[in-house]
């Protein structure tokens, strides 16, 4: 039996699909709901807007500070977006219409990473987890009041 690595997690929104979806397509809303505090800001020089096969880059930061390019790998407009980092793993979101709003699920799936032992190993999935939780609560945040709560 292959060993599952990715992990999940969906909260629903009460906003429209396609208005999250924008959100999550502008790369400079990223350091904006990023609940992981490793989001710095997006790179001069990118996409306004991601597409599939769009390359943008970000600057990070996981104790020391660097910058990552990553490229949009599955796109289907309002309902599904995600990206690959150099390291093969993929973030990947995707929008259902449901009662209430929008289902919104972010995934991690570090499943073609290199070195997926070292991730897991390094507890990457746990706290990745934590930071989507965070991401999504701040998306909500985000479409719902207009800012975001800096002090939560």
């Amino acid at each position: 039996m292959r060993k599952q690595r990715s992990v999940s997690t969906s909260r629903v929104i009460p906003a429209d699909r396609q208005e999250l979806f924008d959100v999550i397509a502008d790369p400079s809303k990223h350091p904006v709901i990023d609940g992981s505090g490793s989001v710095q800001a997006a790179r001069e020089g990118g996409p306004e807007r991601l597409s599939l096969g769009a390359q943008f880059g970000m600057d990070m930061k996981v104790g020391a500070p660097y910058r990552i390019t990553n490229t949009v790998v599955e796109f289907e407009e309002g309902e599904l977006i995600a990206w690959r980092h150099f390291n093969g793993h993929i973030w990947r979101y995707g929008f259902r219409d449901v009662d209430g709003g929008t289902e919104v699920t972010e995934i991690f799936d570090w499943s073609r990473a290199k070195g997926r032992l070292a991730l897991e190993l390094a507890g990457y999935p746990k706290r990745n987890l934590r930071g989507m939780e965070a991401t999504l609560e701040r998306l909500e945040q985000l479409v719902t009041t207009g800012s975001v709560d800096e002090t939560a």
